[in-house]
């Protein structure tokens, strides 16, 4: 997929010089850093660097400006729409060792991270705190991926996104600048907001380099449950209840006959093979009965069975692994397969019927389409599992993805509630947001990097 150029070595020399053993050109080690969870072909850089500091990634940059090499941010590779793949060649720049948590300001709830924490790490180490960061995009990604992306997941319909989640970032631009968007208080109106400019940015403006989250303390009582419906519209309906009704729910998530199925193989659970939805209840003891109370009466008004609960910790951890396993789960059921992930998101008073006519549609698959989703959120997946060897399977999971993103746009909805645009979705985006919108977000990238060094290729085309 990389277009063909000559890679000057003597950029590789440079970094040497700066990063000693930090540096590989190793076939594995690149391989690995050209590839993600998407169904594009793989695209490998010329060369992959560790920096550990900001300083160092700002020394990086200017290395690669001087040398006109393109610069890919890499977190751990969980993105799925190309975000990663170098399809310029250049250089991969893998902030994971950029580990170092740089302060916990546990009155104020947020801390201040380096890029490569991932969630799981912060989460450890506060849990002494009786306090918790939010945002679950299911894999155990780096905060400053989850940043470039904007991600969410299934803590969202209550506790929102990364854009919501993002105090201040500290960010190194493509001329070697090295800039903080913002100070640390939960409000401030001091000039343009740099920092929701950046979240979401997919790495084309500038690297990540530091991360400030806002933390929430943990609820007195949490509480998980299945439910399984006799159609997936009861699924919906009683989520659009829900939201509607004003109960405060944690998470809430779907799954298909389909998914469950696949879950029950990949996992070894037992759960009901038919639509079901997750559920989560966060509060006090006696707001988290009245929450469960109150939903399970919508369930059993659309069609819901019994609720299995999990109230301890290590059960609720057991249901929501499960739960965000569903992919790797749905994969399985093709061996060999990659997947072409769909990733709309629509106004809650529209789910049903867009969930209704996507079903629908899909039927004309060559392989049963699962479903699974945030829908909460109203954001929901369809699953297309390919041969990757198959072009037409390609060409008509594209076609499909491309009438559900019509439909979504048509309820006044997105062609990506939390993937991102990466390479998959710039003609999605286009067709969403119209030229002029796309021409302001091109003119942005030129402002910011003039030279097209950034993460090249993805979120919008080079004029």
């Amino acid at each position: 997929m990389n277009k063909a150029r000559e890679f000057d070595q003597s950029v590789v020399a440079d970094l040497r010089a700066l990063l000693g053993d930090r540096v590989s050109v190793a076939a594995a080690v690149r391989e690995h850093h050209g590839k993600d969870e998407s169904y594009f072909p793989y695209a490998l850089p010329d060369a992959v660097v560790f920096p550990e500091s900001t300083e160092e990634v700002r020394d990086v940059v200017m290395i690669c400006r001087r040398h006109r090499v393109p610069m890919i941010p890499f977190g751990v590779g969980t993105s799925l729409e190309g975000h990663i793949l170098a399809v310029n060649g250049g250089v991969s720049i893998d902030l994971s060792r950029m580990n170092r948590i740089v302060a916990v300001h546990e009155s104020d709830l947020d801390a201040v991270v380096q890029a490569g924490v991932t969630r799981k790490q912060l989460n450890e180490h506060i849990k002494h705190t009786g306090l918790f960061f939010p945002v679950d995009p299911g894999a155990d990604a780096t905060l400053g991926g989850m940043a470039a992306t904007r991600a969410s997941g299934t803590n969202a319909v209550r506790y929102g996104t990364m854009r919501e989640n993002v105090l201040s970032l500290k960010v190194v631009l493509a001329d070697g600048r090295v800039i903080t968007t913002s100070r640390r208080p939960r409000k401030s109106a001091a000039g343009y907001d740099l920092t929701r400019l950046f979240v979401g940015s997919e790495g084309t403006l500038g690297i990540i380099t530091e991360v400030t989250v806002r933390l929430y303390p943990v609820q007195e009582a949490m509480s998980a449950a299945v439910c399984a419906f006799d159609t997936v519209d009861g699924c919906t309906n009683t989520v659009i209840e829900t939201i509607q009704s004003g109960v405060p729910i944690a998470r809430c998530d779907i799954v298909c006959e389909k998914t469950i199925a696949a879950i029950n193989r990949y996992k070894k659970t037992d759960y009901r093979v038919a639509p079901t939805v997750f559920f989560e209840f966060h509060g006090s003891s006696a707001s988290v009965v009245e929450q469960a109370q109150a939903v399970q009466a919508i369930a059993r008004e659309n069609g819901g069975m019994d609720f299995q609960w999990a109230t301890r910790p290590e059960e609720r951890t057991q249901l929501w692994d499960a739960r965000h396993n569903a992919y790797f789960a749905v994969l399985q059921t093709r061996p060999g397969s990659r997947a072409v992930s769909t990733d709309v998101c629509v106004p809650i008073s529209r789910l049903a019927e867009c969930v209704r006519e996507s079903m629908e549609d899909v039927k004309s698959y060559v392989v049963p389409v699962p479903l699974l989703g945030h829908i909460g959120d109203g954001n929901f997946h369809l699953v297309f599992l390919i041969d990757p060897a198959n072009a037409d399977e390609l060409a008509l999971a594209k076609k499909l993805n491309k009438r559900l993103v019509e439909r979504a746009i048509r309820m006044e909805g997105t062609c990506t509630g939390e993937h991102g645009i990466g390479l998959g979705k710039q003609e999605s985006l286009r067709a969403e947001l119209g030229d002029d919108v796309i021409g302001v977000m091109r003119d942005i990238k030129r402002l910011f990097d003039p030279d097209n060094l950034m993460n090249p290729g993805k979120v919008v085309p080079a004029p």
